[in-house]
């Protein structure tokens, strides 16, 4: 385990970069409300859940309904649930690892468990393992910084938690950077325009997804044969990666 843990470390150090800023911002945001920084430490760890603590941070007011947050958080985390399917067969293979690595996954570690290529020197199901938990320990020590620095000196919150924003912009834009499949980023532009315009910004979130994933999975071999994952001719992680351990 610890030999997988020093092989997926070099993987994880762009989330790390991310995760320790932007739970920075969720743990002053969360120190803002009048709350000890061990609770923001503790929600991150029991929830984990990225932009939804984000979200429930504005929850903690008189008046919002038990009913309400509930339906806010599945409407943001649903997505989960859509790419999640993709990492269905490999979860299995982990054996009792598998029930953590459903709770750990978010878009940034799904990104690495998807894209990355296993090392050939280290078991799959911990190779994954390891990545989920150091991902989960960055956001933890971010937090734990941000609500701890909040309530030793109190500041200004006022558009800090647009890092989260920011944080699936840059994912997006490292998506579009690989010139080999550009098709998914233009199918989930298209399909977020047309149902913000049908639906508004408040309910486009759903059928943007719904839309999504129908034409993934109509077009599943298209788009595996567009991405094309032996072409070499540009520099990729992997290769960075493999070089950097040699």
């Amino acid at each position: 385990m610890k030999h997988a843990f020093r092989r997926a470390f070099p993987y994880t150090i762009p989330v790390l970069t991310g995760y320790l800023f932007i739970g920075i911002a969720f743990g002053v945001m969360y120190s803002a409300k009048g709350y000890n920084f061990l609770w923001a430490i503790l929600m991150s760890i029991l929830v984990f859940a990225g932009s939804g603590q984000y979200l429930a941070v504005n929850f903690f007011v008189p008046g919002i309904s038990f009913l309400h947050i509930i339906f806010m958080e599945l409407l943001l985390n649903i997505r989960h649930m859509f790419y999640g399917i993709s990492l269905l067969e490999k979860f299995h293979r982990a054996g009792k690892k598998r029930w953590y690595l459903i709770f750990g996954l978010t878009d940034e570690t799904y990104s690495l468990l998807a894209t990355t290529k296993v090392p050939d020197d280290v078991d799959e199901d911990k190779f994954l393992f390891a990545i989920t938990l150091l991902n989960q320990s960055y956001w933890v020590l971010g937090s734990g910084i941000g609500a701890l620095a909040g309530d030793i000196i109190p500041f200004p919150t006022e558009g800090i938690d647009f890092a989260m924003t920011a944080l699936f912009v840059v994912i997006f834009v490292e998506q579009w950077l690989d010139k080999s499949n550009r098709r998914p980023a233009i199918l989930g532009l298209i399909a977020s325009f047309v149902s913000l315009q049908i639906f508004g910004g408040d309910r486009f979130v759903l059928p943007s997804m719904l839309i999504v994933i129908f034409f993934l999975f109509v077009g599943r071999k298209k788009f595996q044969e567009a991405e094309n994952p032996n072409e070499m001719d540009e520099p990729t992680t992997d290769n960075i990666i493999e070089k950097y351990n040699t």
